[in-house]
């Protein structure tokens, strides 16, 4: 056998236990083996998805559902594996769970949720250092060797979700190649975490993020299936939940399903990152102008409302597990306050949407809204799932989910617009993956939008709905101004305003690109300032503070 050349980064400052524990000579083996099989096939991926957008591009085409895979849809005969019992019932996840944070994943483990979303992807900021301790403190929690957490065959089911295709991992190379970030971190989870969690009968279980087209499910179903075969697990061993977050998937999800068949746990479907894949795909037409979200869409807007019953229809049909998106709002400390009962009535009514159009289950963030989203459920359902309501009442057409909603452009929503990107970026700076923001969770999906919106309504020389000004380079600066202005007043070292300000840099550098950047995240992952500031950042962070 052909020798594989492999290079890994030292460890992390403060975790060389941790490292070598995962990299030992027969996990480098293994994930050497895995990524040099199907690194070409990522390549593939990646270059059919900029193919696929370049078409469209020079077409003018508009998506729609596929004449060559006609015969999967209409053949009513097929249908997925039926998932393991600890799977069955999927009511309340915690989502955006990055295990990097340990005190937060165990408070997860000790919460009553159905699962845990494990995430090294949408809310977590992907530097080595939360690689290598969100990864290691995985295989503790499956080993049940955390304190004060039950057995992994008790504990909520652990829900892995890799980085994106997108994402590349800086500190390995193989063949001379920076790896690709989901391989990554599917191999260290799989090769230690995978017999583990199947003779507890509670996984091995993932999320698939940003999958765009049928073609991308058959890779992950080849990966699993050659990853089943190594590490010696029966075939069907590993399911996974595919998010349905961009566009173009959406008019594939019996394909995905079909290619999955085996190892399928269903569909999710969100409202972020979905929303951000049409600027990704039509930002530049006029016809596509996505108005305010923060006034203008939700989940009743009709494109979304058809994208969730078009996909809790294909996926019941099926036989699979449809779920939805993550609450973002924190209920306020005092429990007999107006505020918090404002804000548990807002998610009460908007995951009753859900509920209602017949999802199996969905995410919150904040641990003390597990409780009344399942009491919804144990409300207004019957049973571990909602498999039964085969939604045979809904038809959605091409048009349905292309369907822009009405709205214009507010002041507020530009400005929280640029507040949610450059807060977000200045997190990633400081290794953090996610932040608090006027009552929500704001993480990479709320990101997206925020910054897809900014940079669209450059491009279209939007005017503000009140006719006062456009949305130009000058206004964005100005507001980028005023908003420094109010942060630097919370910054309480030299070093954070300098982060803020650097932030905000590279926010304007985003909004301004020629040609709109496919992902924030890979954007920010390559760039040069983020990699030094996390060099910087973990360097000061084991040196006593002299500011």
């Amino acid at each position: 056998m052909q020798q594989i050349s492999m290079e890994l980064s030292p460890a992390p400052p403060g975790l060389h236990a941790e490292y070598a524990e995962l990299f030992s000579t027969d996990c480098l083996y293994f994930l050497g083996e895995l990524i040099s099989t199907f690194d070409e096939d990522v390549d593939q991926i990646l270059q059919l998805r900029a193919s696929r957008k370049v078409q469209l591009d020079l077409s003018g085409d508009l998506p729609n559902f596929l004449e060559s895979t006609a015969h999967i849809r209409a053949d009513t005969s097929w249908g997925v594996l039926p998932v393991p019992p600890r799977l069955q019932k999927r009511h309340v996840d915690v989502g955006d769970t990055a295990p990097c944070d340990t005190q937060r994943f165990i408070r997860a483990l000790q919460s009553t949720a159905q699962g845990i979303q494990v995430d090294f992807d949408d809310g977590n900021c992907p530097t080595f250092y939360n690689q290598i301790k969100g990864i290691h403190t995985v295989v503790q929690a499956v080993r049940s060797l955390l304190p004060d957490v039950p057995h992994i065959s008790e504990a909520p089911v652990l829900m892995l979700r890799p980085r994106a295709w997108n994402m590349v991992e800086h500190n390995m190379m193989v063949g001379g190649k920076e790896v690709p970030g989901p391989l990554f971190d599917f191999g260290l989870l799989m090769f230690h975490c995978g017999m583990t969690l199947f003779q507890n009968q509670s996984g091995p279980f993932f999320y698939l993020s940003k999958v765009e087209s049928f073609l991308e499910a058959r890779l992950w179903n080849k990966i699993f299936l050659w990853t089943q075969q190594k590490l010696g697990l029966p075939a069907g061993s590993i399911k996974a939940t595919v998010l349905i977050e961009n566009v173009l998937a959406a008019f594939e999800m019996d394909e995905i399903l079909f290619e999955l068949r085996e190892h399928s746990a269903g569909l999710n479907c969100g409202i972020w990152d979905y929303s951000a894949s049409f600027v990704n795909k039509f930002g530049h037409r006029r016809t596509f102008l996505l108005p305010d979200r923060s006034k203008y869409v939700n989940m009743e807007k009709h494109f979304l409302r058809s994208y969730m019953d078009l996909l809790v229809k294909t996926c019941h049909q099926r036989g699979a597990l449809a779920t939805g998106g993550m609450a973002a709002a924190l209920l306020p400390q005092d429990l007999l306050s107006g505020p918090h009962r404002d804000v548990l009535a807002a998610v009460r009514r908007l995951k009753l949407l859900e509920i209602h159009a017949g999802v199996d289950g969905f995410m919150v963030y904040d641990l003390n809204l597990v409780g009344p989203m399942q009491e919804l459920f144990q409300i207004h359902t019957e049973g571990k799932n909602q498999l039964h309501v085969l939604r045979e009442d809904v038809c959605v057409t091409a048009e349905d989910l292309l369907c822009m909603p009405a709205g214009g452009v507010t002041l507020y929503g530009l400005k929280h617009n640029i507040s949610v990107g450059i807060l977000f970026i200045n997190a990633w700076l400081s290794g953090k993956g996610h932040f608090f923001y006027r009552g929500q969770v704001e993480d990479s999906a709320t990101a997206e939008i925020s910054r897809s919106q900014v940079w669209q309504w450059i491009r279209h020389q939007t005017w503000l709905e009140d006719g006062s000004r456009v949305v130009n380079r000058r206004l964005v600066k100005e507001l980028i101004q005023e908003l420094l202005v109010e942060l630097s007043a919370v910054c309480h070292s030299v070093r954070s305003k300098q982060r803020l300000n650097t932030a905000a840099d590279m926010f304007l550098e985003v909004v301004l690109q020629r040609n709109f950047p496919e992902f924030l995240t890979s954007y920010l992952n390559q760039d040069h300032t983020f990699l030094s500031w996390q060099s910087t950042e973990l360097e000061s962070a084991l040196q006593p503070s002299k500011l």
